[in-house]
């Protein structure tokens, strides 16, 4: 994995680790809280090797991906077996999986309490675990996972070692700081990130104040002529696999590309270093991505309405170069780990400053430069004063130059016209509001449960 120095968090949380205390990490994003916890549990378990030995928690899907990666990697010398445990994938293969004792489960919450509910106990169990994670801390003491945590925390033993790691200390987090320890227990080790900047020196923070309406054309301008500071960082996509003439031919026949259509075969676009475009709204996230791949703009989507392997495939294409641009809800505003990040385009502001900052982490990491764009409409003056407030910095105003963004206007519309069709054909917002009646539904049901218990 390239480590060379370790980073301040490591240096500070691996010794407590090892020495069996629990610990709270708080650094910044980017800043290799991983390995603070991953080389840890790896030493130990290469003492006393056994299954079911160490139990990662974290709110996301893909993070969980990432998790089991990077302990892979570490611990490939020891063999270590993982498991990812996550709602979007077969749950009897997962089954099958938990039966064969991995070393480190990586789990969302919601997925592990369902097998812990359908598991009779004697297959597998958590009574053994003897590391506890909580990665992304913040997230998971909301009140959002706090049956699931509660349920799973009923399941493991007493005497283990706990880990919590965050790049926001909230509340909750400081309340169990400052708790006193159970009986026999020490307090934690607690390692803060020194105060001052919430990001890194290495970012280049800036914002865009337009109206709510035209921020498509400026979007593109802004793929088509990133800052300077970063066109050096622009990727080649890989080399396409050799196809047979025949299939060729008949695939070329199938479908005219739309960019052709929008841009004009004799306007190429040349494509921008990888980006991410943030979104509030799986809607919107599908929406835009359709808008720039008709402007020829290589993108793809991620959001909760995608299936796991649609999301996987998406993250798949983006760190492997055939895509630049990643589209996205704050599904990948936490832990994603994708090094050569440029840019990051807020194209709605979060309604939370914490988020802002998960977000714009997501490049400038690991010593590297980086660009985030944030583009303030005429209802985001107080998230931006808030999210000043909250990272210490003053926020940089940018301008573009008016006429150049408004010569695809044109181009623009016509792409904004094709996606909402698309997006009307294919019942996007139908599938919506069925999801939002199911949630509802299931709302309803967990309160007449509660008060029936």
């Amino acid at each position: 994995m390239a480590i060379k120095k370790p980073t301040p968090v490591q240096v500070a949380c691996i010794p407590p680790l090892l020495q069996g205390k629990d610990c709270v990490g708080n650094a910044k994003t980017g800043s290799g809280k991983t390995v603070a916890f991953a080389l840890p549990i790896l030493q130990k378990l290469s003492v006393d090797p056994y299954g079911l030995y160490a139990l990662v928690l974290t709110p996301t899907r893909e993070l969980a991906f990432q998790l089991s990666e990077q302990f892979v990697a570490l611990g490939s010398p020891l063999n270590i077996q993982t498991a990812v445990i996550v709602g979007g994938m077969d749950m009897i293969a997962q089954a099958l999986e938990l039966k064969e004792r991995p070393h480190v489960i990586i789990a969302t919450p919601g997925r592990m309490v369902d097998h812990m509910k359908t598991s009779d106990g004697e297959e597998w169990n958590l009574s053994r675990v003897k590391f506890l994670v909580l990665d992304e801390a913040d997230r998971l003491l909301s009140t959002t996972f706090s049956p699931e945590l509660k349920y799973i925390f009923e399941a493991l033993p007493k005497e283990r070692q706990t880990c919590l790691f965050t790049a926001t200390m909230t509340p909750s987090i400081e309340a169990l700081v400052s708790a006193p320890p159970r009986p026999g227990k020490e307090k934690p080790f607690v390692y803060r990130m020194p105060e001052g900047v919430e990001t890194v020196e290495t970012l280049h923070q800036s914002y865009l104040l337009l109206p709510s309406h035209i921020r498509e054309p400026y979007l593109f301008h802004l793929l088509c002529h990133p800052p300077e500071s970063i066109t050096h960082l622009r990727r080649a996509p890989p080399e396409p696999t050799k196809k047979s003439k025949k299939k060729a031919d008949s695939t070329a026949t199938k479908k005219k590309p739309v960019t052709s259509a929008v841009i004009g075969a004799d306007d190429p676009i040349v494509q921008p270093p990888p980006t991410i475009i943030f979104c509030a709204r799986a809607r919107t996230v599908a929406y835009l991505t359709l808008v720039l791949q008709s402007l020829g703009i290589r993108s793809t989507a991620l959001h909760s309405r995608l299936t796991q392997r649609e999301r996987l495939n998406s993250l798949g294409l983006f760190r492997a170069s055939v895509v630049p641009v990643l589209v996205s809800t704050d599904v990948a505003a936490r832990g994603l780990d994708i090094p050569d990040v440029a840019m990051v385009v807020n194209w709605d502001l979060p309604q939370e400053p914490e988020e802002y900052t998960h977000r714009v982490g997501r490049t400038a990491r690991a010593g590297r430069d980086g660009v985030a764009i944030s583009f303030v409409t005429e209802w985001d003056e107080e998230k931006v004063i808030k999210i000043e407030e909250r990272i210490k910095t003053k926020l940089v105003e940018m301008s573009m130059n008016e006429e150049k963004v408004l010569e695809k206007l044109n181009a623009v519309s016509t792409a904004k016209r094709l996606a909402n069709m698309e997006l009307h054909d294919s019942n996007f917002g139908k599938r919506e509001e069925i999801h939002k009646q199911k949630l509802a539904k299931r709302r309803k049901f967990e309160g007449k449960s509660i008060e029936a218990s």
